[in-house]
């Protein structure tokens, strides 16, 4: 898919949305609001909430994904989707603030019609959806030169883009077509330019690379001079059986297994200034006075230190010392054996902060010290960490970057005991996601996440 395209359509929906939004809510106040006088600084205050709110519900909610974009349905889906959590939100806001100046009609209007904005917009996303998807500067016609298994899985997924792709034919010698193709097959290369310019095709797959067939040169060539993109599909298998992203050293091509984008060390810059900010924080505004007030509890709860320290797995596998406040009794099993449930071991206060995640609060100073960050996958205990890499396949990926004190799997559900092998396999499967996915935007949304459910609360948090 156009990554371009399907950009400009995200951002022209969410324009329009918005458009939507403000001229449901300028318009229901004036239609409504017959004497706004002192009461129109409320009214503004929620039209900035309002706003802010559908802004990040779209994005908390991926509303503008890429992969929605182009399907009708999953797009009204995910929309209806953020509609009622920003109804809950706006309605929430009208109760916390007790805002009895904002006229209940005014707000009914304005929910209900913002909704049916919503709802024309997507009926209007579907008709130029269907309007331009057959226009011919829109559309795209392919002819694939070779018959064989890339070509067939290219065939597929050019079936499968969102734009309308035309595939005009494959381009193969007869003897080497042992089976019915669903196009027609043009047997001469030597004419095919001419085939090209007659099916007004707009770009060439070759699965067939120029060392393994020099008139392959000569065909790129007559496709620039005839104006048609001619692009190769090299067949990496006899390199590495999977998925591969290319770079480049100068002219020399670099196969990795995996993008990881804080390989980039503006990245990494970014990620440690925002780890510091946060940590800071947390420090100044609630662990100078918080710490002395559970170390008092939770001397007087039960004999031992106030803080728990555990050698866990940081970044390339190297230990460091974990800080969490003390929530179990002092035990032997402490560095061997995970929290499970109504475990005899955790104290009261200990249940309570392993519920609300007080426990891991100081590891925001394993954060200020280098040895964390504010998100990544969570650190494990050193004899795990040896168990599950002997049982799970690429289990030490997720070691190339810092563990953090929340992550993707945690806010996926896949926070604390780990009961089966498959449940840390999933685990791992979402860790290695953040890690080939990783943006400061990402970081946010997880720590906005982690709030959410610390607030809502989670029942694996014990």
């Amino acid at each position: 898919m156009n990554q371009h395209l399907a950009n400009l359509v995200r951002f022209g929906f969410l324009f329009l949305d918005l458009l939507v939004l403000n001229a449901v809510y300028l318009g229901s106040e004036y239609l409504l609001v017959s004497e706004p006088g002192g009461r129109l600084l409320a009214y503004t205050y929620l039209w900035v909430y309002c706003n802010a709110v559908w802004l990040l519900l779209s994005w908390l909610n991926n509303t503008y994904r890429s992969a929605y974009i182009f399907s009708f349905e999953m797009f009204t889906r995910c929309t209806l989707k953020a509609y009622l959590f920003f109804v809950g939100l706006a309605a929430f806001y009208l109760f916390l603030q007790q805002e009895t100046d904002i006229s209940r009609l005014f707000f009914i209007c304005m929910v209900v019609c913002f909704g049916l904005g919503l709802l024309l917009n997507r009926f209007f996303h579907l008709f130029l959806y269907h309007y331009y998807r057959n226009k011919p500067y829109i559309a795209r016609k392919v002819l694939i030169i070779g018959y064989n298994q890339q070509a067939r899985k290219l065939m597929s997924y050019l079936e499968q883009q969102p734009v309308n792709t035309r595939i005009i034919g494959f381009c193969e010698e007869e003897k080497n077509v042992h089976e019915l193709t669903p196009y027609p097959v043009f047997t001469s290369r030597h004419n095919i330019i001419q085939v090209s310019v007659r099916e007004q095709v707009t770009e060439i797959y070759s699965t067939i690379t120029p060392e393994e067939d020099h008139s392959i040169y000569t065909l790129m060539n007559e496709a620039d001079q005839a104006c048609i993109r001619f692009r190769i599909i090299p067949n990496l298998d006899q390199f590495v059986r999977r998925p591969v992203r290319v770079d480049y050293i100068e002219d020399m091509p670099v196969l990795s297994l995996r993008n990881e984008p804080l390989e980039d060390i503006g990245n990494r810059i970014k990620k440690r200034a925002f780890d510091m900010v946060v940590s800071c924080m947390v420090i100044v505004l609630l662990l100078w006075w918080l710490t002395p007030l559970l170390a008092i509890l939770i001397k007087f709860g039960s004999r031992g230190p106030v803080f728990f320290i555990q050698k866990r797995n940081g970044k390339d596998g190297k230990p460091f010392r974990c800080l969490k406040f003390r929530s179990m009794t002092v035990n032997n099993d402490s560095h061997q054996k995970q929290a499970t449930k109504n475990d005899s071991r955790i104290t009261r206060l200990g249940a309570f902060m392993r519920k609300t995640s007080i426990d891991e609060l100081p590891q925001f100073f394993n954060v200020l010290k280098g040895d964390m960050s504010v998100v990544g996958p969570r650190p494990h205990m050193l004899k795990h960490t040896r168990d599950y890499s002997r049982l799970i396949n690429q289990f030490m990926i997720r070691h190339f970057v810092k563990p953090g004190i929340t992550g993707w799997a945690q806010v996926n559900g896949y926070r604390g005991e780990t009961k089966t092998t498959e449940d840390m396999a999933n685990r791992v499967k979402y860790d290695i996601w953040y890690l080939e996915n990783w943006s400061l935007l990402l970081d946010l949304r997880i720590v906005f996440m982690t709030v959410l459910n610390v607030v809502k609360g989670e029942k694996n948090a014990y």
